[in-house]
């Protein structure tokens, strides 16, 4: 498995409209994601539907740690 491919095709799924940028080294990844899904949720609501795409990636180890940016597109 690709796990930077994963992480993308995962985010793009859970967030159709948004712009994601993924950066990947080793198990750690870096997450930039802005969708309109975020407006006017707290930074820790997003953060946790961003975790909500990738879980099952950390629960198995494949993931080991996340950086994440999310915010809506205005902001």
């Amino acid at each position: 498995m690709d796990l930077h491919v994963e992480i993308v095709n995962r985010l793009t799924e859970g967030f159709a409209d948004g712009e994601i940028a993924v950066t990947v080294e080793g198990n750690h990844a870096t997450v930039v994601v802005r969708s309109r899904q975020f407006e006017g949720l707290t930074v820790v609501k997003r953060q946790q539907l961003v975790y909500g795409c990738l879980n099952d990636l950390i629960r198995d180890g494949s993931l080991h740690a996340v950086s994440i940016d999310a915010a809506a597109p205005d902001g």
